[in-house]
């Protein structure tokens, strides 16, 4: 491992303006990454990713790589690019394991900060509030902290001794962990602002899958992904599985549901293969685990014995967009023993008092100021599902906002 990391490293041209960065929605700086390795300063390399990102080692496994730095890498033009990716997991890795956090003493002892979820943007949060001294709690409403990365996302894709070490962390800044804690039903904001909680952060996702409304949903052997995937092992599935949706988290439920003994995993695509939300990797890794794929295939309904699909193809509207159409006598049944729904994911109603959209996802400006004083919000409960990266990006933003807005009400 180290051999390769070394000759990926040495590959690197060390830009002084790199593609890389700027293809990183946090702006990873990658060069001074790889200066600092080549260098033999691993600690400094760690230091500077988790300083720009302190989900670096989670982004560095899951994110889709060949759209972001490696997607960008200027040697990518006429060869391979550097897989970024692999060095900054190797670094990051061991930083995790070497930095000894200390919360600081300072005039943000006494400022004690809500934050509610602790996914990439609670904890994204949580690491730069603690660093500069504030009381930090994080509310969680399950046992464990990690969110979609501790409950939506296989192990065989992010080691969950991660978010552990994660959590180890957090407790040495001083932060303080509520597990089976929702706000909503029984703490709400009011309460928190009651016990001089100065500012409030929503961080909690999207954790309501959207339904199909097809006839048949609600049958035994029909489940939903979001769902599946947070304790795959209580689900008896039987030998033959079918997936509708062709996003990342239906990669994920497809490669799961064969790690679980199903014997043949097919996804329905109601498209052809260029149009997949999925990321190019992992549908991939799908193939080459055995995930079979049926494309330009339309669920209509859902019955004891399967699916019952009809073939589709692409015509072009009166409007000049491409739609999809149903092939006439084309319906068919495709037999499967159960049935998984993974088209999307919406957040959780349960928070009051702030102003949300059409969709159920928070208003906010563009720094996670939401329409109520004090509160603040961001990632997927903001944006919908977006990637890690996306959520640090923006929660950095507004742990920054947080803390203006702290300082403003001691001036």
């Amino acid at each position: 491992m180290g051999k390769h990391i070394i000759e990926e490293a040495s590959r690197c041209l060390q830009c002084k303006k790199p593609l890389c960065s700027k293809g990183c929605p946090v702006s990873t700086p990658a060069n001074l990454m790889v200066e600092a390795l080549l260098q033999g300063d691993m600690r400094k390399a760690g230091a500077m990713l988790f300083e720009n990102n302190p989900l670096t080692s989670v982004c560095s496994l899951i994110c889709p790589h060949e759209h972001f730095c490696e997607g960008h890498c200027i040697l990518g033009r006429k060869s391979a690019p550097v897989q970024v990716s692999s060095i900054e997991q190797y670094i990051s890795r061991y930083y995790l394991e070497q930095f000894q956090p200390e919360r600081p003493v300072n005039g943000n002892n006494d400022k004690r900060i809500a934050i509610v979820g602790s996914g990439p943007a609670g904890i994204t949060v949580a690491f730069i509030l603690a660093r500069q001294g504030f009381d930090v709690t994080l509310f969680e409403s399950k046992e464990r902290i990690g969110g979609v990365l501790q409950y939506g996302i296989p192990d065989f894709r992010l080691p969950k001794d991660i978010l552990e070490k994660l959590k180890e962390k957090l407790m040495g800044l001083g932060v303080k962990i509520r597990p089976n804690t929702l706000i909503g039903p029984v703490i709400g904001i009011d309460d928190l602002f009651r016990d001089e909680y100065r500012a409030i952060f929503i961080g909690t996702g999207v954790w309501n899958p959207r339904p199909l409304r097809l006839k048949g949903e609600t049958l035994g052997h029909v489940h939903y992904a979001i769902h599946y995937l947070k304790n795959p092992s209580v689900y008896s599935l039987g030998r033959k599985v079918a997936v509708i949706g062709a996003g990342n988290v239906a990669m994920d439920v497809a490669r799961t549901a064969l790690r679980k003994g199903a014997r043949e995993v097919t996804v329905l695509y109601r498209r052809g293969e260029d149009d997949m939300s999925a990321t190019k990797y992992e549908y991939e890794y799908a193939k080459v685990d055995g995930v079979r794929f049926r494309f330009f295939t339309s669920p209509e309904e859902i019955n004891d014995r399967g699916v019952v699909c009809v073939e589709t193809r692409l015509a072009e509207g009166d409007d000049g967009r491409t739609r999809v159409v149903p092939v006439d006598g084309s319906e068919f049944l495709f037999e499967a023993d159960s049935v998984f729904i993974a088209v999307s994911q919406a957040p959780r109603s349960n928070l009051v008092g702030l102003e949300v959209g059409k969709t159920g996802l928070i208003i906010t400006d563009e720094d996670g100021r939401t329409t109520r004083e004090g509160v603040f919000a961001s990632g997927d409960v903001v944006t919908g599902a977006k990637t890690v990266a996306e959520a640090v990006a923006r929660s950095k933003r507004s742990a920054r906002a947080i803390m203006d807005y702290v300082d403003g009400l001691d001036g």
